[in-house]
C-alpha cells in the first residue's frame, strides 16, 4: 500500500511544484481546455502562496507528486455569485482551494480525489467547515473529481487572475 500524505510546501518545493503546475497547463491544452493558458498560476503566484504559508504538497511514497493553495480567508472572487447562491448555512468565514495539480506522471491514480479530501481535513482542522472550490466550465474531468468528493456546483463566479467564468462549488462540513 502506498503511503499517501500532505504537508505545507518548502522553500526548496518550488521547483517540483512549478514542474506540476507547468505539466497541468500542458495536460489542459492537450485536452483542449482553456484554462491556465495565459500564464496564471505563475511563478511571482506560487512563491506568494509559499510565502503566506498557503501552498501545500502532496507526497506519495517520499515524492511530491501534487499541489495546491488552501486559501484561509474569504477570497473576494467569490462574493458575487452569478446563477445562483451559496448553502443556507454557509459561513461568514470559508477556505478555498485553488491551483490544484497533480504530476501528469501520475494522474489516473485518483490523486486529486485524495488531494481535495487531505484539503478538506485541513481545513476543517483549521476552523473552516465551508469550504469552496471553482474549475473552468470546460474543465470536465476536475468537475468530476470536485463533485465526487462531495462539492455542490452553485453558480458562476468570475476569476480575475485567470481571466473569465468558472463554476464554482461549495461543500459545509459537519
Amino acid at each position: 500500500m502506498s503511503n499517501i500524505y500532505l504537508r505545507q510546501a518548502r522553500e526548496e518545493d518550488l521547483p517540483k511544484v512549478l514542474d506540476i503546475i507547468s505539466g497541468a497547463k500542458k495536460t489542459l491544452r492537450d485536452r483542449g481546455v482553456d484554462q491556465w493558458q495565459t500564464g496564471y498560476p505563475d511563478e511571482a503566484i506560487l512563491k506568494q502562496d509559499l510565502k503566506d504559508g498557503i501552498n501545500y504538497v502532496m507526497l506519495l511514497d517520499g515524492e511530491v507528486v501534487g499541489t495546491a493553495a488552501l486559501q484561509q480567508d474569504n477570497d473576494p472572487n467569490y462574493i458575487d455569485l452569478q446563477g445562483g447562491n451559496w448553502a443556507d448555512d454557509s459561513h461568514e468565514n470559508f477556505s478555498v482551494i485553488h491551483r490544484i495539480a497533480v504530476e501528469p506522471g501520475h494522474q489516473g491514480q485518483h490523486l486529486s480525489a485524495a488531494l481535495i479530501r487531505q484539503l478538506l481535513t485541513t481545513s476543517y482542522a483549521r476552523g473552516f467547515s465551508d469550504v469552496r472550490i471553482d474549475t473552468h466550465p470546460d474543465n470536465l474531468v476536475m468537475q468530476h473529481v470536485i463533485t465526487s468528493n462531495g462539492f455542490i456546483e452553485k453558480g458562476l463566479i468570475s476569476m480575475e487572475e485567470d481571466e473569465g467564468a468558472r463554476k464554482a462549488y461549495q461543500i459545509i462540513l459537519h
